[in-house]
């Protein structure tokens, strides 16, 4: 049986990892999707960071495990809004979005 499996090349974990974020980031284009939780309002340091670090921030909001239809939808709405890369805050659910 053959298996492969491949996940984002960077998560930040920990106390104090929200402030990498901004280095982290850069290069990576102007406009972020922001995919959250069902509490989207958690992401509001996340999307201060970004738009304080000159970056425009769209919110994408993943209520609950993603299925085909969300995340069709997602990429709908960051292809509509013109978005250069995703950042994710959250769990399992978000990030698997």
């Amino acid at each position: 049986m053959r298996f492969e499996f491949a996940t984002a090349t960077r998560i930040l974990f920990g106390p104090g990892t929200l402030n990498e974020i901004p280095a982290a980031v850069a290069g990576f284009g102007a406009r972020f999707l922001v995919v959250t939780g069902s509490r989207p309002e958690r992401a509001d340091a996340l999307c201060g960071l970004l738009e304080n670090a000159g970056h425009a921030v769209v919110r994408f909001a993943v209520p609950n495990e993603p299925d085909l239809p969300l995340i069709e939808a997602g990429v709908a709405w960051a292809r509509e809004q013109r978005c250069d890369a995703v950042a994710a805050i959250g769990g399992g659910s978000v990030i698997d979005a």
